[in-house]
């Protein structure tokens, strides 16, 4: 089986944390990102996948390289500019001529999502395209997709109003996960910015092809903003996400703590937490509520993580508070540093001793 992840966007809505690092490589539970989402498409059979890319792309290749890490073929397509997502595929499609059918992975999505069952609901379908669709509560700020009781898509919905999905009882939004017939390629226009969810479905839609909508509870989100991106940690420390590996040994709890970490004896990891490799935590300090270090992490003496992820390098010294904020790779926070929620500390950022940012 051959799938396409589509890699190539700026990461806008992560900025800064992707001005150095684009969004598939950000960590996530202290590994890269698209890492996860590979995992996932190997587990269902997948043999080859094919990276779409345009930002910092030689970043990512150097970090995935040909996929042998993990048994299979990795390849790159590259595009000199952005091309929408639909375009993005067709970018690849000399990847995958001779396939039936692919799998389509939105290079935002975290899910572990049964992606054999929506394989197999699209062939006894007989679909031409199958939509994945993840529930939300809130319609109002999405793309609705509407389904029949045969599971056939009908209509969608730019962001509606309240009282246009009035008597809806679940509200379904395209998740970003797809099952397409490779034919319907054939008409896409090469080199131009093509989306699925503006062009390509309504036009198949008009014409009254087969396109399915696959409904699933499983767990899912778009981890590109810096909300999403802390949900998603939080989801995976409570163990929410099952498809997630989550790499050290685990303590009492749900605590894991790499290899080569030194912890001092009067230090408190309060679970769920993650510690990387060779981490140090200095004496009366606390790691706590969902809390994510990552590896070569230096944390001082009577200082308190709390609710916040750091990435590989930092230096965190002394009497330091950080709470529920992210703080990018090779920072130096000095001491007495108070950082409140929400703040997103850039890569190699150096915050001034007694600094303070509250909300």
């Amino acid at each position: 089986m051959k799938a396409v992840i589509i890699a190539g966007g700026f990461g806008t809505r992560l900025k800064p944390l992707t001005l150095n690092t684009p969004k598939p490589i950000v960590p996530v539970a202290n590994r890269r990102f698209i890492m996860h989402q590979i995992e996932l498409l190997i587990q269902h059979g997948a043999d080859e996948v094919i990276v779409n890319l345009h930002y910092l792309s030689d970043d990512i290749k150097q970090m995935l390289g040909d996929g042998s890490q993990w048994g299979i073929k990795i390849h790159y397509s590259i595009e000199d500019h952005p091309l929408g997502t639909a375009g993005a595929v067709k970018n690849a499609e000399e990847f995958f001529k001779d396939e039936q059918f692919i799998v389509v992975f939105n290079g935002d999505v975290l899910t572990d999502i049964n992606i054999s069952e929506i394989i197999k609901f699209h062939k006894a379908k007989k679909a031409q395209a199958t939509i994945t669709l993840t529930p939300v509560e809130d319609p109002t700020a999405y793309g609705l997709v509407l389904a029949d009781n045969n599971s056939k898509v009908t209509q969608f919905l730019e962001k509606p109003s309240w009282e246009r999905v009035e008597g809806l009882e679940k509200y379904f939004i395209n998740a970003g996960i797809y099952i397409l017939n490779t034919e319907i390629f054939k008409n896409i226009p090469k080199n131009k910015s093509v989306m699925f969810e503006h062009h390509v479905f309504p036009c198949l839609l008009a014409e009254n092809k087969a396109v399915y909508g696959f409904k699933s509870d499983a767990y899912w989100i778009d981890i590109g903003s810096p909300k999403k991106y802390k949900e998603a940690h939080e989801a995976i420390l409570r163990g929410e996400v099952t498809l997630v590996k989550i790499f050290g040994h685990r303590e009492k709890g749900s605590v894991w703590v790499g290899e080569q970490t030194e912890i001092d004896k009067t230090a408190k990891i309060i679970g769920p937490a993650l510690i990387g490799k060779e981490v140090k935590v200095g004496a009366e300090s606390q790691v706590k509520n969902c809390s994510v270090v990552g590896d070569k992490v230096e944390i001082g003496k009577h200082s308190i993580i709390e609710n916040t992820i750091i990435w590989e390098g930092c230096k965190i010294g002394d009497n330091v508070r950080l709470y529920g904020c992210v703080v990018g790779f090779n920072c130096k926070i000095e001491e007495g540093v108070l950082i409140a929620k929400g703040a997103i500390i850039a890569d190699n950022s150096v915050i001034a001793k007694g600094s303070i940012f509250n909300d």
